[in-house]
């Protein structure tokens, strides 16, 4: 697809890979802001962009669309040292008068309030944007701003201090709010009260790895990135602290990107995993941020390769419309990729991505040759405990898949309630060239128990443990089925599952206990469309008929219009084990995957699988999961 904006013209001496510069990045960011600047009101306080309203309202969704394009402006005009060519710092500074005046009326350019997050939240995010883009411009715009201006942007601002967030990241935006008032000698016991606040509540979602949970649950996903690593860290190098608790946030985000640059493909796709998929490539941010403040693993060419891939990645494939708008969805539009709270202007979250652009043109991640990505360099399995997630990339395909058994969105006191699956978190995989199946078709990657006519699905997920070897890995977590149109849940009904990662092979074992009589079992493979140069296999090896059957998905995904998947089916009753292999390939695909075991053991509470061509054996067992692989 046509890029609705002109670039510069490659350069593949620097980047070899993607062919993109510095220049691009600041092209892209103009592009991006000239599309939306066409929608804004005449005193430049709302931009009301063009299609779906959110469920907060079109008001809000203005904000939103002054906001999260300020963002763009701003690291734009911060990584050019106040460099405006363009005079976008002009039109914020309007928006920023008009927006304040009257804050809550229901007129043309008046911004809503800032209330707690169940009455009108949607405003709070948005004033760590504005906070955050005032920040990073503060020399040029608000130094700039009358007095009168600044104290009622800051009135408008403290809402966000004096109101409750949402039980998450949320938490952040009144930080980073605070973090601005005090940065322009506007601090208070105010605005310390929210960052302690913030602070405490991080330490308490920091589970290891690099790893932030959303909240007090167990959601693990894009937010990490673009919110739970982006605004302590980047706070901390705006701020030149260089003290004990910036240090531990910067290695947090280190540790956290030596495992996550292995989640984008070898086409610079991340992976289609949890929610607010709309903001694309802000799943680059936290690589940015970690090459502009040093805290990265990564050499400077290999950020360059991984930020700038995946920002051509979206480019490429119908992000931005015909008007240069980004749509929501992951291409093109995708509804069901979308959350309730998305709007026409929530996709330019992806804007946190230009923080690359804070690095100067001399900077190495400008200036050094582009490197190949993980995926590009050799297969690789990687076990996350903390998360309990297992990541398996292949070099000859590109693709990266992520086996989930130990993320959900079920929050700590919410009960499992099988009406509000959640295809983003739901589903044992996912992967950088394949998206979950909308909620009304057949599930992908996901073992049913059929009870009485009745299929059901994996709500709270429960780790129960992640290894790796030498070129393998391992992940397991058991779940209650939950059930629809009847009894939400069997008693003593438990699935436990555990997902060997092996080249391309999954190894897919899976326990189930308590499940009445007549009880039958059916498990799906990878979603994939007709046209798709993918091959999607699933063979039986234990418990399941030997071959699938394909089923349909009419709905298709966010990579193809109409999918097919497919499904294995058996029975249940008691305790019974089920044993297939799964695989995601470019074509041509690895071969029968009948030929890639040559020995199936099954027992009770354990199986073991003998490898073809001298791969080894691999025996998991249960009651407890543990998990072993010898050589032959």
């Amino acid at each position: 697809m046509s890029i609705p904006f002109e670039l510069p013209t490659e350069d593949r001496a620097p980047s070899p890979y993607t062919g993109y510069t510095r220049a691009h990045w600041e092209a892209v960011a103009d592009g991006l802001l000239w599309a939306a600047w066409r929608w804004s009101t005449p005193g430049s306080a709302l931009l009301d962009l063009p299609g779906r309203p959110s469920r907060s309202g079109v008001r809000s969704d203005g904000l939103e669309g002054f906001a999260r394009t300020f963002l763009a402006a701003a690291f734009r005009v911060a990584g050019a040292e106040g460099d405006d060519p363009h005079g976008w710092l002009d039109r914020y500074a309007s928006g920023l008068d008009s927006g304040t005046r009257t804050p809550g009326r229901e007129d043309t350019e008046s911004w809503p309030l800032i209330l707690d997050h169940d009455v009108q939240g949607q405003p709070m995010v948005e004033s760590a944007s504005v906070a955050l883009g005032l920040r990073l411009t503060t020399p040029w715009l608000w130094k700039n701003l009358d007095a009168g201006v600044q104290d009622r942007v800051e009135e408008w601002l403290r809402g966000a201090l004096r109101h409750v967030p949402a039980p998450n990241n949320w938490y952040l935006f009144p930080y980073t709010v605070a973090g601005f008032l005090e940065s322009v000698g506007r601090g208070d016991r105010e605005t310390a009260a929210a960052r302690q606040r913030a602070l405490e509540l991080m330490e308490g979602w920091y589970r290891g790895d690099g790893w932030y949970a959303d909240g007090d649950g167990r959601a693990f996903d894009h937010y990490n990135g673009w919110a739970l690593h982006l605004y302590p860290v980047l706070e901390a190098h705006l701020a030149g602290d260089t003290g004990p608790v910036a240090a531990r946030y910067g290695e947090r985000l280190r540790t956290h990107l030596d495992g996550y640059a292995l989640m984008f493909g070898g086409d610079g796709a991340p992976l289609h995993y949890g929610r607010s998929l709309a903001y694309r490539f802000a799943a680059s941010a936290a690589v940015g941020l970690g090459a502009v403040t040093g805290h990265t693993p990564l050499a400077p060419g290999a950020s360059r390769r991984l930020v700038s891939g995946n920002l051509r990645y979206f480019l490429e494939r119908g992000a931005p419309t015909d008007d240069g708008l980004l749509s929501l969805g992951w291409h093109g539009p995708h509804e069901a990729t979308l959350q309730p709270y998305s709007g026409p202007a929530s996709p330019y979250w992806a804007s946190k991505a230009f923080v690359s652009l804070l690095a100067p043109a001399g900077h190495p991640l400008w200036t050094a040759t582009e490197e190949p990505t993980p995926v590009e360099e050799a297969d690789r399995v990687l076990a996350l405990p903390a998360p309990g997630l297992l990541v398996q990339a292949t070099r000859a395909d590109g693709i990266v898949r992520l086996h989930n058994h130990g993320s959900d969105h079920v929050r700590p006191h919410e009960g499992e309630v099988a009406a509000e699956d959640d295809p983003h978190y739901g589903r044992q995989a996912y992967s950088t060239r394949t998206g979950p199946t909308a909620v009304t078709n057949v599930a992908d990657n996901h073992l049913s128990v059929h009870v009485n006519g009745r299929g059901s699905v994996r709500r709270r997920v429960h780790p129960l443990g992640t290894g790796q070897g030498e070129g393998w890995g391992w992940a397991a977590s058991w779940h209650r089925p939950v059930f629809a149109g009847g009894p939400p849940m069997v008693p003593g009904l438990r699935v436990e599952s555990v997902t060997v990662a092996k080249g391309p092979y999954e190894l897919r074992v899976h326990r189930v206990t308590g499940a009445p009589c007549g009880a039958r079992v059916t498990h799906t493979g990878w979603a994939t469309g007709p046209e798709e140069p993918l091959v999607s296999a699933l063979h039986g090896l234990h418990g399941w008929s030997p071959e699938p059957e394909a089923v349909r998905a009419p709905q298709g995904t966010a990579f193809t219009q109409w999918a097919e998947l497919p499904r294995l089916s058996g029975e249940a009753g008691g305790a019974s084990l089920h044993v297939c292999l799964a695989a995601l390939t470019g074509e041509p695909g690895p071969g029968p995957l009948a030929d890639a075991v040559t020995e199936v053991v099954p027992g009770e509470r354990e199986v073991e699988v003998v490898w073809a061509h001298g791969g080894g054996r691999t025996r998991v067992s249960f009651e407890p999961v543990r998990v072993t692989h010898t050589a032959d």
